[in-house]
């Protein structure tokens, strides 16, 4: 009697020290404020597609030259399934809002210079990061 009030109890303790462990690593993960300061969002775009390949391209200028955080924010955007995302990292000359599609070229070939570093995860989750505007 005593030996299995001790186990109950002890499982008890366990399930508790578990759910509190979850709980706190669930709301303690970081989010986009760890880049704050770093970049500017300037465009995106998502295609209409919710049954097929899912598109994501989005432009941000980059307020910091760092090439880790820029790798990291791309790991951190959504991605789907068969579907794309890519990510470009303008320098800090353009200041105007640019009209992006779902194919390439993403954007007008005007402001592929201004073109710092590349992010793109692929369809089955391959991550290319270039320097520049991919060739």
């Amino acid at each position: 009697m005593k030996s299995s009030k001790f186990i109950f109890y002890l499982l008890a303790g366990l399930v508790i020290f578990l759910v509190f462990w979850i709980g706190k690593e669930s709301f303690t993960q970081p989010g986009l404020e760890q880049f704050e300061g770093k970049y500017e969002e300037i465009a995106s775009y998502r295609n209409e597609n919710n049954t097929g390949p899912v598109v994501r391209v989005l432009a941000v200028k980059a307020l910091d030259s760092s090439k880790d955080w820029m790798k990291d924010f791309g790991d951190f955007q959504p991605h789907t399934k068969y579907g794309r995302t890519v990510v470009f990292f303008f320098s800090e000359g353009v200041d105007q809002k640019i009209s992006l599609a779902p194919k390439d070229p993403y954007f007008s070939a005007g402001y592929q210079p201004y073109v710092i570093a590349t992010y793109e995860k692929g369809p089955m989750g391959d991550v290319t990061f270039s320097e520049g505007y991919p060739k």
